[in-house]
């Protein structure tokens, strides 16, 4: 078990669903990872779905607001990362080429935050926690192990995150399969980098995308496909560390699913 009351500063502590179709989602990931939910209002109409495993909130969904519909932004999951101090990460994050989309902001009282997009096109959030720490569970079966970003300009991504963040960057050896980068928080690795594959329309962004840990990866890539998802990459193995599959949800949301080699 891996519960926390509390995240590294630099660490990837939230994870959250923007669907159109808020029902349909809660449901399949509730099938599909065994999670729990409690809904808490944010609104006279709306909800905030969180998800928990063992009463311990892991993630949450909410429906996609009209501004991101307008923007042309698909269904997709949310990153945040932890700071000691939004206000100031917002402003050293624009310094090294970031866009803020609005200033940073009170989520009630849970937390403040802000959203951001990285120099190469990645959207990021950041969080400063208050009553909410963000994920309670991690890095086990149902919770989230590893979060990668896939984008079109990996140089300019890492001298901004690890300037931003402070990660150091392991990269893959000479003559790999593929290049990829490994960054880790206080020596912990708990992220990866990799380019945009040659074959991804230019219209496709910079994007992150969250690695959920399973029991079995080609089992719960089976089960998503009977839920209605569609698995677009895998299962598949990354030798000496685990087995993954990459699933499209069925509004259109893209996340991984993962088994550590030995798990």
């Amino acid at each position: 078990m891996a519960e926390y009351s509390s995240h590294v500063p630099g660490t990837f502590s939230w994870v959250e669903l923007a669907t159109i179709d808020q029902k349909a989602g809660v449901a399949f990931y509730r099938a599909l990872l065994g999670w729990d939910v409690k809904d808490q209002p944010i609104g006279p109409t709306e909800v905030y779905s969180l998800f928990t495993l063992r009463g311990q909130e892991v993630a949450a969904a909410y429906t996609m607001r009209s501004d991101e519909r307008q923007l042309g932004f698909p269904p997709h999951w949310n990153l945040y990362v932890t700071v000691a101090d939004v206000d100031e990460a917002a402003k050293r994050a624009a310094a090294l080429g970031a866009k803020v989309f609005c200033p940073p902001f009170d989520v009630m009282d849970a937390g403040r935050m802000v959203v951001l997009r990285d120099p190469a096109g990645a959207v990021f959030q950041l969080w400063q926690s208050a009553r909410s720490i963000g994920a309670k569970i991690l890095n086990e079966p149902g919770a989230l192990c590893w979060s990668e970003l896939t984008t079109r300009d990996t140089a300019a991504a890492e001298a901004f995150y690890t300037g931003l963040f402070g990660w150091t960057a392991k990269h893959s050896a000479p003559g790999a399969p593929m290049a990829y980068t490994e960054f880790s928080v206080q020596d912990q690795p708990s992220i990866g980098m990799m380019a945009m594959p040659a074959h991804m329309p230019a219209s496709v962004p910079s994007y992150w995308m969250p690695y959920f840990q399973v029991a079995d990866c080609d089992a719960t890539a089976a089960r998503a496909g009977e839920l209605g998802a569609k698995v677009i990459v895998g299962p598949r193995d990354i030798p000496d560390t685990g087995r993954f599959a990459v699933v499209e949800d069925p509004q259109g949301a893209v996340f991984a699913v993962f088994k550590f080699a030995g798990a």
